[in-house]
């Protein structure tokens, strides 16, 4: 991925320093409560909650009064530098970060007519509290939806290199798109209906729920990489790299690699080829009305 001498992201808290200490298991952490607010407002909010209705079938009226939960307390934490102008890691995650930024912002004006309103990114070392509570790095990146942030520890990308055998900087962003897939779910009012349905459903049910969120991030990482792509930023391999990253953090492929067998019932990411599949789509289509994994039943 060309990404050297790019603009990067002026919304990365670099909180290494300030980290509480030391499986992989991306995605998104949610808060107890009912999840966030759609944020958006005016006639540009009914769009999207149209839209919304569309992906996950249910009556509008019953999904705007289903994302009116109340938001997780951020917690404060103070101000936060952004990372240093050496850090090669970091700068990266910035470029990308800015990237998505330019991506999403085209489609939420042209699609919505609205601003799109931009996640931080948070860097830190080991263990941190969130506004979804305590995590730590083990657990890998994942994105909150009570403060709307990515937060990553970058030695997981050390980690995808050598325990998961997926190398490359176009693996690196698609992990990073993948979180930000998360936040576009956030602010159009899919994870708080996501919240507030796993709290009324068996635990088989409520992995099945989130296999399809999941996806349907993986289809949201490849509609930016579509956009990437279309401005000439990707070099020879780049969707190779994403798409192998996609196969080898797969349910079944990480069930395979720890325990030797595989239990379906206990996806919640989704299977190696599932998670290739719905990032080709996004690619393919470059729209997020493809990335309909509510409404399908060949995930």
């Amino acid at each position: 991925m060309r990404w050297r001498g790019r603009r990067g992201s002026s919304n990365v808290e670099d909180r290494r320093g300030a980290s509480m200490g030391g499986g992989f298991g991306s995605g998104v952490r949610l808060p107890g409560g009912g999840g966030s607010r759609a944020g958006l407002g005016g006639i540009g909010f009914l769009v999207v909650i149209v839209v919304v209705a569309m992906l996950l079938g249910v009556n509008p009226l019953t999904l705007i009064e289903g994302i009116d939960g109340g938001m997780a307390p951020t917690m404060p934490q103070g101000e936060a530098p952004s990372p240093p102008a050496n850090d090669e890691m970091a700068q990266f995650v910035s470029v990308v970060l800015a990237d998505t930024e330019e991506t999403w912002g085209d489609v939420f004006r042209s699609e919505f007519g609205q601003d799109y309103e931009e996640p931080r990114l948070v860097l830190f070392t080991g263990a941190i509290r969130s506004a979804c509570g305590f995590a730590q790095s083990a657990a890998g990146p994942f994105y909150c939806p009570g403060d709307r942030k990515v937060y990553i520890d970058l030695s997981f990308y050390d980690e995808l290199r050598r325990r998961f055998d997926a190398p490359g900087d176009f693996a690196q962003a698609y992990v990073i798109a993948h979180e930000v897939g998360h936040h576009i779910q956030n602010i159009t009012g899919i994870l708080p209906k996501f919240n507030e349905m796993r709290q009324r459903v068996s635990q088989s049910e409520a992995n099945e729920l989130s296999v399809r969120v999941e996806l349907q991030a993986d289809c949201l990482a490849g509609v930016w990489a579509h956009d990437t792509s279309q401005k000439g930023l990707l070099e020879q391999g780049d969707i190779e790299e994403a798409l192998n990253a996609a196969s080898q953090i797969g349910d079944d492929a990480i069930q395979k690699r720890t325990q030797g067998y595989v239990v379906p019932d206990s996806f919640n990411h989704g299977t190696s080829e599932q998670r290739r599949r719905w990032f080709m789509t996004g690619l393919q289509e470059g729209r997020m009305y493809a990335c309909d994994t509510f409404n399908t039943n060949r995930l």
